[in-house]
C-alpha cells in the first residue's frame, strides 16, 4: 500500500518572486533614468511626477509578483486558495498603495526643498 504525500505548492511563490524581481529591476532603471533627466533639467515641470505609464506598469508588476508570492506562501501554510490569495490581495493592495503615495510625497519634497530636505541621518 502506497501513501501519497502531497507536495506544497511552491511553483506560484517562485514565479511570483521572479516576476517581482524582474519588474523591480525595471522599476529601478526607470527611476534612475528619471533622476538623470531631472539632474539635466531640474526646472522641468513634470520631472518628479509619477505619471509615467511605464513606471506605473513596472510598479504594478512588482505588486503582482508580491501578490503571487504572498498568496503562494499562505497556500503553503494550509490556507485555501480563495483565502490565501484574498488575504494576500488585501495586504498587497494596501501596502502597494501606501508605498506609491509615500514615494510621490518624497519626490515632491525633493522637488520643493531639494535633496537635503530628506536628511536621513537624523533618524539613525
Amino acid at each position: 500500500m502506497y501513501y501519497y504525500i502531497p507536495q506544497p505548492p511552491v511553483f506560484l511563490p517562485v514565479i511570483g518572486l521572479f516576476i517581482g524581481l524582474v519588474f523591480g529591476v525595471t522599476f529601478q532603471k526607470q527611476l534612475e533614468t528619471i533622476n538623470q533627466q531631472w539632474r539635466k533639467k531640474p526646472e522641468a515641470k513634470d520631472s518628479f511626477l509619477l505619471s509615467d505609464r511605464n513606471l506605473q506598469l513596472s510598479y504594478q508588476g512588482i505588486c503582482l509578483g508580491v501578490w503571487l508570492f504572498l498568496g503562494g506562501g499562505f497556500k503553503v501554510l494550509g490556507f485555501g486558495v480563495i483565502g490565501a490569495y484574498g488575504i494576500s490581495l488585501l495586504i498587497t493592495v494596501g501596502t502597494g498603495a501606501f508605498m506609491w503615495q509615500q514615494l510621490g510625497e518624497m519626490l515632491l519634497e525633493i522637488k520643493e526643498n531639494g535633496l537635503k530636505s530628506l536628511n536621513l541621518d537624523e533618524f539613525v
